[in-house]
């Protein structure tokens, strides 16, 4: 990674660091610190250099070893640099002992703090503000130190006052339980209504797109959906779930979920809080899993989608693995090398449209091996339901008839059962 220039005097500079442990090749640690710099960039930071220390194990007390910490700061201090983030997660009392080091002139930011901060810039509906907030206080309970006091000012209330002999800290630490649980309560009534939006939808094919962040599914369900949605460049661009119906025609339709992205080492306190959000996956019927063809990590990013997805308890079968940005590879070996080792797969470009019939076609054959085809009479009192049959189901063929119409139809065995019931009545 080489040195930036300095940019806009209003952002932060900052210095990376990398523990490499001997079951990590050099080749995976540079990969770790490329993600890290993008995170650190889409956080607003300008990263200036960065710093890979080989090691047997971590150091408990400073994660790297007091020496070498030292040095670290000394560097940051000649570059008159504001931030120093580890790539991985640091302990409370690892933090403790390195912010202590620098006098509290320089921010120590571990990549949990870094991608919490990330996902607090850009929440934006209530649910996700609330999972952000609880998320961040979580992390932050057993890290409190002297540089967050005085939390009454920002939460204030009835309560806030420390009884006899409270320390400040103490005082601090018990707002942040307070918060959590008032947050929590929040949630459970955000997700009761969630629940009950959704019921409404039970009948309806669902497909929900999960991949790595930033693997284009804003692109690709504005591709499939026709609709306009949120697309950017960068790590966490939408972190609230995007839903648009889909009709295809032909009597199949769905609901079509975007997600939050995956990451690898995404903090256990976030998809915990996510865990609502990322329901739109459990409760799907087919799950689209988009990867970026001109990742040379890709695989190692379908292996981290897994491992959100079974850290959620979610063992889908019906997969259907997209990788997308096809455009963006130039080189057709290596095109030719990804199809083989991914047969299944389907290969697109959600920006230029490239196979997207494919994809769709795919979609199509999957939803109707779920379909059943049934006789419908309806008698000429009944045509009122005419119009909801068309919508809901594939009509195959009509016969029109003196006494009716006769209908050979297809669809969810739930819809048709729901259609009859009535027409019945």
């Amino acid at each position: 990674m080489q040195s930036k220039k300095r940019q806009a005097e209003n952002k932060e500079l900052a210095l990376l660091v990398a523990v490499q442990l001997s079951d990590c090749s050099d080749d995976q640690i540079q990969v770790q610190l490329d993600e890290l710099e993008l995170l650190a960039e889409t956080a607003g930071a300008v990263v200036e250099d960065c710093i890979i220390q080989k090691r047997a194990k971590i150091d408990a007390a400073t994660f790297i070893g007091k020496g070498k910490v030292s040095s670290i700061i000394e560097q940051a201090k000649e570059l008159k640099l504001q931030l120093i983030i580890f790539n991985d997660e640091l302990s409370p009392t690892q933090i403790k002992n390195i912010q202590k080091l620098t006098g509290d002139s320089i921010k120590i930011l571990d990549r949990t703090g870094l991608i919490l901060d990330i996902f607090d810039n850009h929440a934006r509906s209530r649910e996700a503000k609330t999972q952000i907030k609880l998320a961040r206080l979580e992390y932050m309970l057993p890290r409190l130190t002297r540089q967050w006091t005085h939390l009454e000012r920002q939460m204030g209330g009835v309560g806030t006052r420390g009884g006899p002999g409270e320390t400040q800290i103490e005082i601090d630490r018990r707002l942040i339980r307070n918060q959590i649980t008032k947050l929590k309560l929040d949630l459970k009534k955000i997700q009761k209504q969630h629940s009950t939006q959704t019921q409404s939808r039970n009948s309806i094919y669902k497909i929900a797109l999960v991949g790595y962040t930033n693997a284009g599914k804003s692109t690709l369900m504005k591709s499939l959906s026709g609709s306009d949605v949120y697309i950017q460049d960068q790590l966490f661009a939408t972190l609230d779930t995007t839903t648009r119906k889909v009709d295809l025609g032909g009597g199949v339709s769905f609901i079509l979920s975007d997600t939050v992205g995956f990451i690898r080492k995404l903090p256990h306190d976030l998809v915990a809080s996510f865990r609502s959000t990322l329901s739109e996956v459990k409760d799907a019927d087919l799950i689209l899993r988009v990867c970026d063809a001109s990742s040379p990590q890709m695989q190692s990013h379908i292996k981290t989608i897994d491992q959100v997805l079974k850290s959620l308890n979610i063992t889908h079968e019906n997969q259907l693995t997209v990788i997308n940005k096809v455009d963006l590879v130039d080189d057709e070996d290596l095109l030719a090398g990804l199809e083989k080792s991914n047969p299944d797969a389907i290969f697109i470009s959600a920006h230029k449209s490239l196979k997207i019939n494919v994809l769709k076609k795919s979609i199509v054959g999957l939803i109707k091996s779920n379909f059943i085809r049934k006789s419908l009479k309806l008698r000429f009192n009944q045509l009122k339901n005419i119009e909801m049959i068309y919508e809901d189901l594939n009509v195959i063929h009509r016969i029109d008839k003196y006494d009716g119409i006769e209908l050979e139809v297809e669809g969810k065995s739930d819809m048709l059962k729901k259609i009859e019931n009535i027409i019945n009545k």
